[in-house]
């Protein structure tokens, strides 16, 4: 595990940012796993301007994103369908058909589940993984339990994650209460990940799931048995780790 502490979102974003520049200059037909919600935008953003500056082609990129609501379909501007299309796709020269998202308005949620499986199998596995970290330890939409979730998998999702993901709804009534996730088997076979959190309010679960025991009620602990992980993290977020 390396972790990398920088003095401001402003810093970390740029670094991280440069992680999938390297990666894309040495491989570009690399397989990326991406995850939404606010964390990432400011990463995405200076991976646009990378691109705008000619220094990143995501022509041959695939994309590989970590979850979806059930319920919502891809026009929804809540869906992270939509998002990804907002915030990074519709903005560099990726081709929508490598771009791969759980579908939530399937008839057959297990079926579905299968062939997302299916589709990352075949895409030869991921070669970095982006992740978040919910209050409650939570990566992609796996969330605290008694075992570790390893496939594909629908979700109900824990009242901490309705109430953090209520600001992006008119109310949190608006939130749904089920996902899609890639499980923690598909990220755990990512080649490399890089795990990004920023703010005081992250600092205790980075530190609980970072320096605390392997522990299914904090999915992110699993990510101390990977080879390859980089955690991005800026001073606040930093502020409990030793």
């Amino acid at each position: 595990m390396e972790i990398v502490i920088s003095n401001s979102a402003d810093e970390l974003n740029l670094k991280g940012a440069e992680y999938f520049e390297r990666l894309l200059l040495t491989k570009p037909d690399a397989v990326l796993g991406l995850a939404t919600g606010s964390t990432p935008i400011g990463l995405y953003n200076e991976l646009i301007k990378k691109y705008k500056a000619g220094k990143i082609d995501f022509s041959r990129a695939k994309a590989v994103n970590l979850d979806e609501y059930i319920g919502l379909s891809q026009s929804d501007i809540q869906s992270y369908s939509y998002f990804m299309r907002q915030n990074l796709f519709s903005h560099i020269n990726i081709d929508p058909a490598n771009c791969h998202i759980p579908n939530g308005i399937v008839d057959d949620i297990d079926e579905e589940c299968r062939r997302y499986e299916r589709v990352i199998k075949s895409l030869g596995g991921i070669d970095l993984q982006l992740l978040g970290i919910g209050h409650d330890g939570h990566i992609g939409f796996n969330e605290p339990g008694d075992s570790f979730e390893k496939g594909t998998h629908p979700v109900e999702l824990a009242r901490e994650t309705i109430s953090a993901n209520a600001r992006f709804f008119e109310s949190i009534e608006k939130v749904p209460r089920r996902a899609i996730t890639m499980g923690i088997k598909g990220i755990m076979n990512a080649k490399s990940i890089l795990l990004v959190a920023t703010g005081a309010d992250k600092a205790s679960i980075v530190r609980r799931a970072l320096m605390g025991p392997i522990d299914p009620r904090i999915p992110g602990s699993v990510l101390q048995l990977h080879p390859n992980l980089t955690v991005l993290l800026d001073i606040s977020a930093a502020g409990e780790l030793q």
